[in-house]
């Protein structure tokens, strides 16, 4: 019986062992053994997560002001094992963004954004402007105090971008302030325009890596000889590895320090404090360094700068003096965020 269905199912859809290994048989660089080098993988494996998570609490999740935080208290206390999915999805985001950032900062050191991989670098940055904003908006629909009012400043932030930040923060909240419809704009942005855009992206990201290959590196340990490992099954073993230990961390974090609940918005009381999520930590440093306009002219000038980097070093590298360019200005770079990060961390207001 069981020799049929699969000769029947093998007839229908032929597709085996042999044929998998032919389609996705391509040499992979032997450095892709080590896991800092396959960062790409470990975003991609929390995204999963991230989708199937934020599905099952969407069909508790209620988005409107009178409803939103209730919602949220009812999958944390009473919806069996809601209070480890939310945790999961939590801490799936968290990890998420960190190891984008730490993926785009190991394309960045290793050189990986040059010709002719320059738009796939763009769409790296596309994406993680993306993942940043599904964080944001992600962070905003609880309807907790500080979450209100982290939407609240963000929105007054895009408000101060010349010539389109008014355009920006009513897109944002549906008008002028917070209202009735920015909850429910922000969960359509967190549920469904931004997860279906970075579907396509990554789409796109991986198709250009297949037709560009993998960046490959030479390391002393690896001898004289470039080695290669195929991609199917040794490649996809270790990326399996990889989301087993994931779930691991994911499942411990979850459990041993579970997302908790603040206090429900309240639109007339302004908080003492007034801290955003840990990844725009850097940039709520910058802009209490500086005045709005200018702060906010200076980070859209910094992140314009990230997007075209492939070609701002293109034209150090023609000058012999500034090959190495590029890694000072980054360790310089990584050095800035890191400490801004601390500052803003470590003081209250």
């Amino acid at each position: 019986m069981i020799l049929a269905v699969s000769t029947w199912f093998r007839e229908r859809i032929p597709v085996h062992g042999d044929v998998l290994r032919e389609m996705t048989n391509e040499p992979v660089p032997y450095h892709l053994k080590r896991w800092w080098f396959c960062l790409g993988g470990t975003p991609l494996y929390l995204f999963v997560v991230q989708i199937a998570t934020g599905i099952l609490l969407a069909f508790y999740y209620q988005p409107s002001p009178t409803t939103a935080y209730e919602s949220v208290r009812y999958i944390t206390e009473q919806v069996q094992y809601g209070w480890f999915i939310r945790s999961i999805h939590k801490w799936a985001a968290t990890l998420m963004i960190a190891t984008v950032v730490l993926h785009q900062m190991r394309v960045y050191f290793t050189g990986a954004y040059r010709k002719p991989r320059e738009i796939n670098w763009i769409i790296g940055m596309v994406l993680l402007m993306c993942t940043l904003t599904v964080g944001f908006t992600g962070y905003s629909l609880v309807y907790e105090q500080l979450s209100y009012w982290g939407a609240t400043v963000g929105a007054n932030i895009a408000d101060s971008v010349p010539v389109v930040g008014n355009l920006g923060k009513h897109m944002l909240l549906g008008g002028d302030a917070y209202n009735d419809k920015t909850l429910s704009r922000l969960f359509i942005l967190h549920a469904a325009v931004l997860p279906v855009t970075m579907v396509m992206l990554i789409g796109v990201h991986i198709v250009l890596i297949r037709l560009h290959g993998v960046t490959e590196f030479r390391f002393r340990d690896e001898g004289t000889k470039q080695k290669f490992f195929n991609f199917f099954p040794d490649h996809l073993y270790t990326e399996i590895i990889m989301g087993l230990i994931l779930m691991i961390i994911l499942s411990a974090l979850a459990t041993i320090l579970p997302a908790t609940l603040g206090p429900r918005a309240d639109p007339l009381t302004t908080p003492e404090v007034i801290k955003p999520e840990w990844f725009f930590y850097v940039m709520f440093r910058w802009l209490k360094l500086f005045s709005g306009t200018a702060a906010v002219l200076s980070i859209g000038f910094i992140i314009f700068t990230m997007f075209i980097w492939p070609f701002v070093d293109a034209l150090f590298r023609r000058f012999a003096r500034l090959q190495e360019a590029s890694v000072w200005i980054g360790i310089a770079a990584v050095l800035l965020i890191v400490g801004l990060t601390v500052w803003e961390a470590a003081v209250e207001h």
